[in-house]
């Protein structure tokens, strides 16, 4: 029942992002309004940022290290995670379709497209470890211990939910610069799904490296919460805060999203 659980739950954010990209076949060619943008990115950071907190940086501290203080291993942690995607960053050549600037060593053989694609794809990695991670850690308690099966799986699920919820409006503001690039609704939809799909790919990986490898549960918590804060402050939140400060749209979105997941953690977790 457990492992039926976890593939379920692996699976729920992708079908976020899939019913997200969807949306596209309902906005017209002049896309989505720059409020109605700042929104959905405000959102998606509050929830990307409140699951970072409570469901893995919170979660990461209560375990007990011997070798070093367990708050060092936390802050090493969340380092290598930020460091990781700085790396990635720098190095893979990628075109942040909602700034719309180029980031890492320019590859002349990539065309506009594909550099998007690859954009998203740093984004969503990030999502799909956390979620993994976070499976592992309740798959492993389960082990040899009499514990309700419902009473592990919940906050792995309910971490699972928030990132399919946080999806789906970030699915439609993926998918929609595909829809102009590509002058094709179909394409577009198709991007925005491939784009999803490796999150599952890398929720795998998370399961495998803290289910079997029980000394880096409190590594891999915090790695994936610094992977996950890192993209939530370069990609969404500068879309969320926008170059119109007349408005606050995307702020009330992000503290409605945070909100959403602290109240879900606490009282379903």
């Amino acid at each position: 029942m457990s492992i039926l659980i976890t593939v379920i739950g692996l699976l729920i954010p992708f079908i976020g992002t899939t019913l997200g990209s969807a949306l596209v076949y309902f906005f017209k060619d002049k896309g989505i309004s720059p409020n109605l943008e700042k929104v959905f990115n405000g959102f998606a950071a509050g929830v990307m940022f409140s699951t970072s907190v409570f469901g893995l940086i919170l979660p990461a501290t209560e375990y007990k290290t011997d070798y070093v203080p367990n708050i060092l291993v936390v802050v090493i942690g969340f380092a290598l995670g930020i460091g990781l995607l700085l790396l990635i960053d720098h190095l893979v050549d990628h075109i942040h379709s909602q700034g719309n600037y180029e980031e890492g060593i320019k590859v002349n053989s990539l065309n506009k497209t594909q550099k998007m694609f690859l954009a998203v794809l740093i984004h969503n990695i990030p999502e799909g470890l956390s979620t993994g991670v976070i499976f592992g850690v309740a798959l492993a308690g389960l082990t040899g211990n009499e514990v309700d099966i419902w009473t592990a799986m919940s906050p792995a699920l309910i971490l699972s939910v928030g990132m399919a919820i946080q999806n789906i409006p970030e699915g439609t503001v993926v998918s929609l610069p595909f829809k102009e690039e590509l002058n094709s609704t179909n394409k577009a939809f198709g991007y925005g799904v491939a784009t999803g799909a490796v999150e599952p790919i890398f929720a795998i990986l998370g399961v495998v490296a803290t289910y079997f490898i029980e000394l880096l549960m409190p590594w891999a918590l915090s790695f994936a919460a610094g992977c996950m804060i890192y993209v939530t402050i370069e990609d969404l939140v500068p879309t969320a805060i926008g170059t119109n400060q007349k408005n606050h749209f995307g702020l009330m979105a992000f503290l409605i999203g945070f909100v959403l997941m602290m109240v879900l953690d606490f009282t379903l977790g």
